[in-house]
Order: C-alpha cells, then structure tokens, then sequence
C-alpha cells in the first residue's frame, strides 16, 4: 500500500475533531443567544435559536465528536 492510505484516515479524523469542536462552541452560543431571546420576550426567535442550538450540539457532540472521532480513536487503538 502506498503512504497515501496510512495518511487518509487519521486527517479524516482530525478534520472530523476540528467539525466536531467548531459545530460545539457554534451551538453553544446559539443557545446561549437563544435563551437570552427568550428572557427578552422574543419568543418565536428565542426558541427557534434554541432548537438551532440544540441540533448544533447534537451533531458535534455526538454525531461527530462521540461517533466518528471517539470511537475511531478507541477502534484504532485496538
């Protein structure tokens, strides 16, 4: 096999890690500012960041951080 094959699978991984925190400290904030919407009394916005916030935090916690960068990692190790 060439050096090419050896290299694709851990920058996938560490491209998955970078997704991964991005997508984190994005929903973060947008549920932060969510919340903040709804303390304001803007109710419709507020919740909808909220939502946002939270599929953003589903994804990169566990969709991508958990699933592809954690497993794989331990799978690796094995």
């Amino acid at each position: 096999m060439n050096g090419f094959g050896s290299l694709v699978e851990p920058l996938g991984r560490l491209l998955a890690a970078l997704a991964a925190a991005l997508l984190t400290v994005v929903g973060a904030l947008t549920e932060n500012a969510g919340v903040a919407d709804l303390l304001a009394g803007q109710s419709v916005f507020g919740l909808w960041e909220v939502g946002m916030g939270a599929l953003l935090l589903y994804v990169g916690v566990y969709m991508l951080g958990y699933r592809q960068v954690w497993l794989g990692l331990r799978g690796a190790a094995n």
